[in-house]
This record gives structure tokens, sequence and C-alpha cells, in this order.
């Protein structure tokens, strides 16, 4: 079992991220170091690795990997940095960026996945994550400036960019996914400056919608 888990794996970095674009070392480094599987509901273990998105209830779901190596990839996080995470869902992505050596500021906006997340992720002994039930676009963070943003699903239309933009250090990178079905834009946006950020757009995708702004609801993690 542990061979056809390690087999999976190793699959999914060499089929569905690297094709797809993903080539930092560090990205793959920890998408090959940090096992699925227990980010997985029972009744989804043998699609862990799949390239899909996995229902983990509440009517959210874990982003497919292809899409996780693309913000690992885009967000560069390095050693030290505070990174905020808006939408925690089953703490996979919170995971990386730990493991990248991030001090990651996780907000979950549904109480369950919140509780569920921050036990799974004591279990696993991962340090350097906060977890807190919060809603993510309702204003700033009380630990800002951050290095990096990764909002993990989808918004319709750019209405939250200014608030999370002015929550960036300076030479910070955002990543995000705008717009609706059946087509959505991956950008990442970095502050230059005080007043001068960089917008670029990174690859065309499809991301379930953050539940305070769209229905029907849902983080994607």
């Amino acid at each position: 079992m542990e061979e056809s888990i390690e087999l999976a794996r190793f699959n999914m970095i060499q089929q569905q991220i690297r094709p797809w674009g993903v080539l930092d070392d560090r990205a793959l480094e920890a998408m090959t170091e940090i096992p699925r599987e227990p980010f997985v509901p029972d009744a989804y273990l043998g699609l862990a690795y799949s390239d899909i998105e996995i229902p983990i209830g509440s009517a959210a779901s874990m982003l497919a990997p292809r899409i996780v190596g693309h913000l690992l990839q885009a967000l560069a996080v390095k050693p030290g940095d505070k990174v905020l995470e808006i939408g925690t869902g089953s703490g996979y992505v919170s995971a990386c960026l730990s493991w990248l050596g991030a001090r990651v500021f996780s907000l979950e906006i549904d109480a369950t996945l919140a509780a569920e997340a921050r036990q799974r992720l004591a279990a696993l002994k991962f340090e350097r994550i906060e977890i807190r039930e919060a809603d993510g676009l309702a204003g700033p963070a009380a630990d800002a400036p951050f290095e990096a943003i990764a909002v993990t699903g989808s918004m319709p239309t750019d209405a939250s960019l200014d608030m999370l933009k002015g929550q960036l250090a300076i030479g910070g990178r955002l990543f995000c996914v705008i717009g609706e079905d059946p087509l959505m834009q991956a950008t990442l946006i970095t502050r230059l400056s005080k007043r001068d950020f960089r917008r670029q757009p990174l690859f065309e995708t499809s991301v379930p919608a953050l539940r305070n702004v769209a229905e029907p609801a849902g983080f994607a993690f």
C-alpha cells in the first residue's frame, strides 16, 4: 500500500504538475515530501493524487495538485516569510507553505473546517501555522503586512483586491483567481512600492468561489 502511494505521488509530480509548467524545485519538493492522503476524506483516499478537486465537506474542495503547484511557485515563499492564507480548507496548502519555511496565518470562514484542519495539522506536527475562524475578505488581518498572500478560492471581481493588496509588504506577492465560470484568470500581484503594483496573468482556470463572495459556497484548497 505504501509503495503504491509513493508511486501515485511520484506520478502526480511527473505527469500532472511538471507538464503544466511548475518547475520550481522547492515547490515540487514540498509537494513530494508532504503526503496528501491525511488531508483527504476517507471516501476519496483513492483519488488523493488525482488531477481533480476533492470534496472535503461544507461545500468545499481541495484545489487540484497542479493549481497548488502553481500557487507555491508564484508566491516563491522563503524561510521566515509571513504568509496570509484566505481559506484553510483541509490544511494542505497551509502545510506546504509551512514546509517552505513560512509563518502561516490562515483564515477559514467555516468553523468545522477550521477546527478539523487545526487538529489535523497538530497531529502531523506542523509548526508556524495559526488557523483562525474568520472571513478573510471582511477586512485587513491584524498581522499585516505579509510577504505573501494566498487566496485559495476564486473571486468573481476585483472588488476585494485593494484590501488584499494593502496588506502586502514591499516586495510581497499575492496569488488569486479572478472571474466566473467558464473562464477565470490566475493572477500574481507584486507590491513594488507603497503605491505601485505589478499585475501578472498566469494561466486560465476554473476553481470554486470563496464562500463569502459567491454561491454555491466553498473554499478550494
